[in-house]
Formats: C-alpha cells, sequence, structure tokens
C-alpha cells in the first residue's frame, strides 16, 4: 500500500486535494455561519439544521438526472465549474434582507450542482492513483477534511463572535473561489471516462446496474444510512450548545480524523474488512447518552468517540470498489456520496423535527437508536448473503 507521501509525488493529487481542502474549509465556515445566521433570525432548531445540510435534501434528484455526468463530462472544467457556482450562491446568501424561504432555496440548488461533485471528483482521484492507492488516498482527503473542519469550525466559532454571519458568508465565497481556481490552473485536461452525453435515461441505466447486485445493494445502505442518521445528531448542535456548537463540530471532526488515519494506515487488510460493524455502532452508541443531556465536557467526549466510527466508510468504500467495473467508478463513488448526503439532509430534517417537538437531547438520542438498528439489520442481512456474493463483497 502506497505512504501518504508518496501520494503527493502523482500528477495532479496535490491540485486536487488542495482544492478540496479549500471547498471544506469553505463549506465549514459557510454551513456554520448560515446555521448561525437562521438560527438568530428565527429560533427554530428544525431550520437551522436545514439551513446546514439542506443542501444534501438535493442530492436525490442529482443521483436521478444528473449522475451520469460524472463520466460523461471533462474532470477539470466540471469540477471549476461547480467551485465557482458555489462561490456565487454563498455570496448570494450574504445579502441583507433575504427571508429564510430565499435562503433555503440557494441551499437547495447548492445541493442539485453538488451532486455532480463527488462522483466527478472521486472518479478522477481513482483515475489518478493506482488501483491499491484509492484507499489511502480517499483516508488522506478524509484525515484532510477532518483537520479541515477542526480548524474552520474552531475558527468559524471566533469570527462568529467578532464578525455577523454575512461576512464570514462572503468569506467562505473567496475560499470556494479559490478551490476553483487552484482546481483549474492546477489539473490537466482530461477526456471523459466514457463516451456519450449525460442524460436521465444514462443515470437511470446505471443506476439500476450498479443495483442490480445485492452485495452492492447492502454495501450502499451501509455507506448511507447508519451514517446519514447520525449526521441528524450533527446537525442539532446549534441548538443543543448554541454557544459552543463550533466547539462540538470541532470535536467531532477530530474523532474523524483519528478514525480515518487508524482504518487507512494503521489497520492492516485483514482486521479491517471485519470492522465495519463494529465501527457504525460505534458511530451511534456514544450518543444515546444525550438522553441524560450530559453538560458540555462530557458531550463533547461522546462527540469525539463517536465520531471515529465514521473510519466505517473507508471500509465499506474499498468493498464497493471491489464490486464495481472501473470504467463506472466515478458514477459508483458519485451515488454513494449522493445517496449518504441525501440521507445525512433527511435525517437533518427529521433530527430537526423531533427537536422542535421535544428537545435537541432527545432527537439526538432517537437518531442515535435507529442508527444503531439500522447497522445491526444490515450486518444480519449481510450473513446471509449467497456464498459466492459474500466472497464477492469481502
Amino acid at each position: 500500500m502506497p505512504r501518504y507521501r508518496s501520494l503527493f509525488r502523482t500528477p495532479e493529487f496535490t491540485p486536487l486535494f488542495l482544492g478540496s481542502a479549500a471547498q471544506t474549509a469553505a463549506q465549514t465556515l459557510g454551513g456554520l455561519a448560515l446555521g448561525t445566521l437562521v438560527y438568530r433570525a428565527t429560533g427554530s432548531p428544525l431550520l437551522s439544521a436545514v439551513s446546514m445540510f439542506g443542501p444534501s435534501l438535493a442530492q436525490v434528484l442529482g443521483a436521478t438526472v444528473l449522475l451520469s455526468g460524472a463520466d460523461r463530462l471533462p474532470p477539470r472544467t466540471a469540477l471549476s465549474a461547480i467551485g465557482l457556482a458555489f462561490a456565487a450562491g454563498t455570496a448570494l446568501q450574504a445579502l441583507p434582507g433575504l427571508p429564510a424561504g430565499v435562503l433555503l432555496l440557494i441551499v437547495l440548488l447548492l445541493g442539485l450542482v453538488a451532486s455532480l461533485g463527488g462522483g466527478v471528483r472521486w472518479g478522477l482521484l481513482n483515475e489518478i492513483l493506482s488501483k491499491d492507492g484509492y484507499l489511502p488516498g480517499r483516508s488522506l482527503f478524509n484525515m484532510m477534511s477532518g483537520l479541515t473542519q477542526i480548524t474552520g469550525y474552531a475558527t468559524g466559532g471566533a469570527l462568529l463572535a467578532a464578525l455577523s454571519p454575512r461576512v464570514c458568508l462572503l468569506l467562505a465565497a473567496a475560499l470556494y473561489l479559490t478551490a476553483a481556481l487552484v482546481l483549474r490552473l492546477g489539473l490537466s485536461p482530461r477526456p471523459p471516462r466514457i463516451g456519450g452525453r449525460p442524460s436521465p435515461a444514462a443515470t437511470w441505466r446505471t443506476n439500476a446496474r450498479l443495483w442490480s447486485a445485492r452485495s452492492r445493494r447492502l454495501t450502499y445502505l451501509g455507506l448511507w444510512v447508519p451514517n446519514g442518521l447520525v449526521v441528524g445528531c450533527e446537525s442539532l448542535y446549534v441548538s443543543y450548545a448554541p454557544h459552543a456548537a463550533g466547539a462540538l463540530f470541532a470535536c467531532a471532526a477530530l474523532g474523524m480524523f483519528a478514525g480515518d488515519v487508524t482504518v487507512g494506515r494503521l489497520l492492516p487488510p485483514g482486521v479491517r474488512a471485519r470492522l465495519a460493524t463494529p465501527l457504525l455502532l460505534l458511530l451511534a452508541v456514544p450518543y444515546l447518552l444525550f438522553a441524560a443531556h450530559p453538560p458540555l465536557p462530557v458531550a463533547v467526549v461522546c462527540v469525539t468517540l463517536a465520531s471515529v466510527g465514521f473510519g466505517a466508510s473507508l471500509v465499506q468504500q474499498e468493498r464497493l470498489m471491489s464490486l464495481t467495473p472501473d470504467e463506472l467508478a466515478g458514477h459508483a463513488l458519485g451515488l454513494h456520496s449522493a445517496g449518504m448526503l441525501t440521507l445525512q439532509g433527511v435525517s437533518a430534517t427529521l433530527a430537526g423535527t423531533v427537536a422542535q417537538l421535544t428537545s435537541p437531547a432527545t432527537a439526538m438520542t432517537v437518531m442515535a437508536a435507529a442508527s444503531a438498528t439500522v447497522t445491526l439489520a444490515l450486518a444480519t442481512a449481510g450473513r446471509s448473503l449467497p456464498a459466492a456474493e459474500a466472497r464477492e463483497a469481502a
């Protein structure tokens, strides 16, 4: 397995990495600023959660009509155009006087644009790196995302204490613009991986092909549902601890970083392959303690420990790539990304609704219990796979 340092000697890996880092920083700062802006204006946990995670709700539409573009568009052009769209949309959100409904509409439109980005980015990463380089490469991207979120949420919390949310949104727009420039100037022009024009029909055909194998279906559900339900817990940080949400988000990112390092670099393949279910249970179980309305120090420990479980995603992605033809890698990874983000958006909405009717702590407990239940059900279903499919999925 390649070392992390060797990946940066691979052509195009560094600009893709740096551009993605700038986008993650922009998303972190912009999401926290928008969630705070909406919560201050409305006092609603539901609207605050939807404003931060609402882009994910549009992913399901993108996955059904746009995703064929992940392998049929030139990667450099697509990624830089997506960055520019987010820069414009985030700057628009900073305009004073926009009602909450307009802000949420912009959020959903940006989510539709983002539904294509995951497939293009991860398909390009799979193309740039060797076959055994994808897992450490994706692990490094996840680690970068965790560190960027730790820094971004800590910095965002400080900026929101000193500046207005609208100024922070403009800073996020500048970061998106920087990402677009890095990707445009740093990546080489590459042809699409598959010929033909993107279309809803092509998207549906490939989705049906990917969904046809039971082993892939179970892998997709494992990537989407338990993760998404726990993100519903995260969407309530602002309403659970309005003055310390940045600290909770930063600690969640720290736990995710630790999980990615452990799974992506430290564990041997034989051990790693058996840890998907235990890691998914770790992702949910600490949130059950929120039933007791823990004080902030205890909540921070629970959040950090739980987020180590996000490392399960690397195990599941490795399994998905072993089950997918190379020419469909971008579409398959885009479907993973779009489905995961869709479930995150749905879960954020559901969690916000439960919190509106009960309390943020109660809603977090409910979402965690649902995540653990789904994980156990999928593990049981996986054990019933026919022997040939079970060997293929391993």
